[in-house]
């Protein structure tokens, strides 16, 4: 069985900034893809930034230059660094991983963590 255990949301100030962890545990063979997505109140879950094994990086549009995902591969984790928050980026932020382990090949997704950006 794998799990996806996220940390770091909270409370930020607009222009502040957080860092999300998410650390993948279980009999992993191998992980192909990480990723955050977010979903707020009366909206769609959606991606917010992935990385892959090799280290590619897709982001949505509405964070690119102020999020940045970073991973690391013996730890089996992913990151989201968070800079110049803005109240638009309030969500439950989810960690989503495509794992290679002892049960095959799925989709695995953390538990969510609340990032509020509020004055």
């Amino acid at each position: 069985q794998v799990q996806l255990v996220e940390s770091g949301g909270g409370l930020v100030q607009p222009g502040g900034s957080l860092r999300l962890s998410c650390a993948a545990s279980g009999t992993i063979f191998s992980i192909a893809t990480m990723g955050w997505y977010r979903q707020a109140p009366g909206k769609q879950r959606e991606m917010v930034a992935v990385i892959t094994n090799l280290g590619r990086r897709n982001y949505i549009a509405s964070v690119k230059g102020r999020f940045t995902i970073s991973s690391d591969n013996a730890k089996n984790t992913v990151y989201l660094q968070m800079n110049s928050l803005k109240p638009e980026d309030t969500a439950v932020y989810y960690c989503n991983a495509d794992v290679t382990s002892s049960g095959g090949r799925r989709n695995y997704w953390g538990q969510g963590t609340q990032v509020t950006v509020s004055a």
